[in-house]
């Protein structure tokens, strides 16, 4: 048997100073969704004493996952996501696995004009990747990866989403992790602050962070907030929630964040008639007021 040779990869050491020069500031991107920028923060000292800050967002270059069964207010938190920081004058990538460009397009000027922005002005910072339509970018993983690279390039994109990461993996979940840590380690590679959306499938436990898959998601991501409803279909839990039979109770957590600190506790969700979500009080607030 030869003897093999070493194979050093010199470009990935570095010292801790070098690493730290290369990594994004610590600040807050707008997610557009209310109640939901003011759960992150960052701890500052003052005379010794650590303090927390509102970061005002999502820690900028995180990958974040927003995972949950189906009719929890994940695609709409991020197609607010989209809409605030084209907003702002950001560049957004929405890649949409599940539907086509041009329906993305019309929910996207309903979301706008529900927060109170005008489309007109705001369209030209959304660029679309309709890979719903184009199999070749679902099943190919080097293409999608060219494609956005093209699609950064080209439109200086800072922000994607991926809507779902999911879909790109359906029938052959034993590959779910090799694609979340390639999406994940291209992401990182242009310093992109990006949501994957990830389904969930209901016989998961409700506010778990797993994703169909497995934990492939929220093992590797940098951020996981779960999105679940409760269905009150008894008196009992009706007694339980203080809600009416029929209606539905919607959460939200943040299962973790490794950039920054987050608050903890199990919020209240609500989606508006505008199709507008909001995170609530924290439920154990709601629960002893009632």
């Amino acid at each position: 048997m030869e003897a093999r040779e070493p194979q050093v990869v010199r470009e990935a050491i570095m010292g801790l100073g070098e690493a730290r020069d290369r990594a994004p500031r610590l600040e807050g991107v707008a997610t557009g969704v209310e109640g939901l920028d003011e759960l992150f923060f960052a701890i500052e000292f003052k005379e010794g004493r650590p303090h927390r800050k509102p970061l005002g967002g999502v820690p900028l270059g995180a990958v974040v996952n927003i995972t949950g069964t189906p009719d929890t207010g994940k695609s709409l938190m991020a197609e607010q996501f989209a809409v605030r920081q084209a907003a702002d004058g950001q560049k957004v990538c929405l890649v949409t696995v599940e539907t086509p460009a041009a329906f993305v397009s019309t929910a996207l000027e309903q979301r706008a004009r529900a927060m109170g922005f005008d489309f007109s002005k705001i369209e030209k910072n959304i660029i679309l990747l309709d890979a719903a339509s184009y199999t070749r970018l679902r099943e190919d993983m080097p293409t999608l990866l060219d494609t956005l690279a093209y699609i950064y390039r080209t439109y200086r994109v800072k922000r994607t989403i991926i809507d779902s990461v999911t879909g790109l993996y359906e029938a052959r979940e034993m590959l779910a992790r090799s694609v979340v840590r390639a999406l994940y380690s291209f992401c990182k590679k242009w310093y992109q602050t990006a949501l994957f959306i990830s389904q969930k499938r209901s016989s998961h436990e409700e506010l778990s962070a797993e994703a169909a898959g497995g934990y492939a998601v929220g093992h590797i991501v940098d951020c996981t907030m779960v999105l679940s409803k409760e269905l009150i279909l008894s008196e009992r839990a009706a007694q339980i929630w203080k809600q009416e039979v029929g209606s539905i109770v919607r959460l939200f957590r943040i299962d973790g964040c490794r950039l920054c600190g987050h608050d903890t506790r199990i919020h209240l969700l609500e989606i508006d008639e505008l199709g507008l979500v909001h995170i609530g009080p924290p439920l154990g607030d709601v629960r002893g007021r009632r």
